[in-house]
């Protein structure tokens, strides 16, 4: 959820089955689609929006239909009339669509505002770093010994195979499930890493059990909220947290997707979708929608869906398949709950150590997997607005604070982490799936022209793995449509791609 800036680390990366033949209901005469529905307005689905506009067209009418607020689980709280981000805060540098949206928006980059990180194990605290680079090195090895290099050469692999997708989508490539995808970029490591668990993977590596408990846990408790047992290749996009070269969108990363609707020209409709069904008409298949909004219910067709909203039954989507033959399958698994707890108030550094706040040192803590703790990280947090003459509070000041945890704090937890506050503002997030490392990842295409795009969160959770998946099932979309099948699932695509150059 939140990105630490750790130095210390430098590493990583930016990181089903169809029902019937998806290719026997296009239409015969080539037409376009007249109308494509989106349902879910965060990244992935205003991503999609984009997307879908680049390649049908402007003549196609595309509704994104949302429930809450755009923007989805990249929201902001107010304080003293300062906004902060209460969801996804970071994005990795080499997160090319992110970047690329943030061009053609005309948006700006957030200044960034240095502070150093630490990792408390509930009695002190453990790993600190200084204005050295070079005394944080030495410190890494001398505790650590070679780890931290092992695992940096293995995330940089992992980051330079998944770079590849940038270049396949460039030349119009798609793939028409998660596995699919990864194994073009990965082959069968790429699958295998989202059935083993990290820590498993690290070990074979080399990598010390001492440096998994008191960097790779910390990491994976302040992104996902959850521990070392989560697969391999979700830790390895988890790591981008762990980096400096992380940004943020000036104003908030809401604003990303308030402007890829607005260039989509797509009719957002602040409304429930409650049930899609499959309408027949001859060789022709569309879906009926059903929605209510505050002015009422409604209903509406569209030759193509995308579902760019979680569907697992702990979300409670509210979204019902009706009359399908045979009935869609239920997605397994289940999203992972987790607090975030905006505090303005006085951090109490007498917990970590510092009985004097003015020599507490640290803008982030994270944790380890500890009995008694009761919260994941805690972290000075700046607006999203930055001015030229911004400066960071001083833990002895009364600063605003992010706090992750994983049920809601209670005063008596309150008032252990900070000496006094003026208020907590608290968001509960289904954030991610709850990650397993056996459960499947799921499909892609529901039903021919029906997508589903938070399936690649189970690989994956992140603002660019989403952009990543709206690109893909906009691709699909296109030439599902309009029967290119050469342009799904094509193996060797790196030699491909050569030939056609």
């Amino acid at each position: 959820m939140d990105g630490c800036q750790f130095a210390l680390i430098a590493v990583l990366l930016t990181a089903g089955s169809v029902v019937g033949n998806p290719e026997t209901l296009a239409h015969e005469d080539g037409a376009p689609p007249s109308r494509i529905a989106v349902v879910g307005a965060g990244i992935g689905g205003s991503a999609t929006a984009h997307f879908l506009r680049q390649h049908f067209g402007p003549e196609v009418q595309v509704d994104v239909f949302e429930k809450g607020e755009v923007g989805g689980r990249l929201a902001t709280v107010t304080v003293n009339n300062n906004e902060y981000e209460s969801g996804g805060s970071i994005i990795h540098s080499l997160n090319l669509h992110m970047q690329e949206f943030v061009k053609q928006l005309g948006l700006k980059y957030r200044r960034n505002v240095a502070g150093k990180t630490a990792v408390f194990n509930g009695e002190e605290v453990i790993l600190e770093e200084t204005d050295w680079y070079l005394l944080d090195l030495f410190r890494l090895w001398w505790r650590y010994g070679i780890s931290f290099i092992r695992l940096q050469m293995w995330v940089e692999e992992i980051m330079e195979k998944f770079m590849r997708i940038y270049k396949y989508q460039a030349h119009g490539y798609t793939f028409s499930s998660v596995e699919e995808l990864l194994d073009s970029l990965g082959g069968s490591g790429f699958i295998n890493m989202t059935r083993r668990p990290l820590s498993d993977s690290l070990l074979e590596l080399g990598v010390s059990q001492r440096f998994i408990d008191e960097v790779i846990a910390p990491i994976m408790r302040v992104n996902y909220g959850q521990n070392v047992s989560i697969p391999a290749f979700v830790g390895a996009v988890s790591l981008a947290g762990a980096q400096n070269n992380l940004w943020a969108v000036e104003g908030g990363n809401k604003h990303v997707c308030l402007g890829l609707l607005k260039m989509a020209n797509a009719n957002v409709l602040k409304a429930q979708v409650t049930s899609i069904s499959p309408v027949r008409s001859g060789d022709m298949l569309q879906y009926q929608l059903s929605y209510s909004s505050e002015s009422g219910a409604g209903s509406e067709l569209y030759d193509i869906v995308v579902l760019a909203t979680p569907l697992q039954a702990s979300v409670g989507s509210g979204l019902q398949f009706q009359d399908f033959a045979p009935p869609l399958d239920e997605l397994p698994g289940s999203y992972h709950g987790t607090v975030a707890t905006i505090v303005h108030g006085y951090l109490n550094t007498s917990l970590f150590g510092f009985p004097d706040p003015r020599l507490f040192p640290y803008a982030s803590v994270l944790t380890t997997e500890t009995d008694g703790l009761f919260f994941n990280s805690v972290a000075s947090v700046c607006p999203v607005n930055i001015s030229a003459g911004f400066r960071r509070k001083q833990p002895q000041e009364a600063g605003v604070y992010k706090v992750f945890s994983p049920q809601t704090l209670d005063k008596s937890q309150l008032k252990t982490l900070f000496r006094s506050y003026y208020s907590a503002q608290v968001t509960e997030w289904q954030a991610y799936p709850h990650y397993g490392s056996s459960q499947g990842l799921p499909p892609i295409e529901l039903h021919p022209n029906l997508y589903y795009l938070n399936g690649i969160e189970w690989a994956g959770s992140a603002m660019e793995m989403s952009s990543v998946a709206a690109k893909n099932i906009a691709l699909l979309a296109y030439h599902r449509w309009n029967k290119q099948s050469d342009m799904v699932d094509q193996k060797d695509l790196m030699h491909r791609i050569k030939t056609e150059l």
